[in-house]
């Protein structure tokens, strides 16, 4: 083996190392989770901490999902209707939306572009209360409306991923198609939208991902017990349960495994929409 042979091996060792360590690191908070789940309560603050339960009390999820403070299907029903509907409209309006930014030609087409990557830098508790002030007049707040509504008026980073993707495709394309006759409509839906599937899947579990954690939201605007989602009954939940923490464990689990099973299963297309957007500017 040469010596250049063998330094790329080293560092390619030591890389592996690194990111095992750094994997590591990440899984620890939820290894630790699932084992506090799986205790029994009396178990939960021993010293030296018991990294493995033993025994293995799978009754925690039982009581979680029976308790009167976390009505599970409520909070499922609620969470999905938020999550499926908010994220629908990010997909009906972000493609249109990225395809005039990035096919079109229109006066004012990039002030308006950086006006909408500016909106991203604003923080969200400047527009907090004069948001929430319009929702109320218009007599919204306590219903699902505020959570789901402005998701069919685009969002800034969804926009900023689609547009750069759609940007990579090649223009001749879209020439050709409007040579032949069609819309720009059905150049989107018909030529686009087929080739940004992983751009678009990646816009997808953004949203959902967002939309399944998000707590704000849902605490500001929600006020009906029957309307609260997750991240609301988790919180309702600790109160109910201050010191069970072998419960309050069980039941976030609950809520989390549905993440890391989309996750699981969608990496690639996933991984494959981050790297892709942002090719050409």
């Amino acid at each position: 083996m040469t010596l250049a042979r063998v330094r790329w091996v080293s560092r390619q060792a030591l890389l592996y190392a690194v990111l095992i360590v750094s994997a590591g690191a990440f899984l620890v908070p939820l290894l630790w989770m699932v084992s506090t789940s799986l205790k029994e309560q009396t178990k939960v603050m021993q010293v030296p901490p018991q990294f493995i339960p033993n025994p293995v009390d799978w009754g925690n999820y039982r009581e979680a999902l029976t308790a009167p403070d976390f009505p599970f299907l409520t909070l499922l029903k609620n969470t999905l209707l938020y999550t499926v509907l908010e994220s629908l409209g990010i997909l009906i309006v972000c493609p249109l939306v990225a395809y005039s930014f990035s096919r079109l030609r229109w006066p004012g087409r990039n002030a308006m572009f950086v006006a909408t990557l500016a909106s991203m830098m604003i923080p969200g508790t400047v527009t907090l209360v004069p948001v929430f002030i319009f929702f109320k007049n218009l007599g919204w707040v306590g219903s699902m409306a505020p959570l789901i509504v402005p998701g069919y008026f685009g969002s800034a980073f969804m926009i900023f991923l689609l547009r750069q993707f759609f940007a990579s495709i090649p223009i001749e394309l879209t020439e050709s198609a409007l040579l032949d006759g069609a819309s720009h409509l059905t150049i989107l839906w018909s030529l686009i939208v087929p080739l940004a599937k992983p751009a678009i899947a990646a816009v997808a579990l953004f949203e959902f991902l967002y939309c399944w954690n998000d707590f704000m939201g849902p605490l500001i605007y929600l006020q009906r017990q029957e309307l609260f989602t997750f991240s609301i009954g988790l919180y309702a939940f600790r109160e109910r349960w201050e010191i069970r923490y072998d419960l309050m464990m069980a039941a976030a689990m609950i809520v989390t495994l549905p993440i890391l099973l989309l996750f699981f299963f969608a990496q690639r297309t996933f991984i494959e929409g981050i790297t892709l957007t942002g090719i050409k500017g």
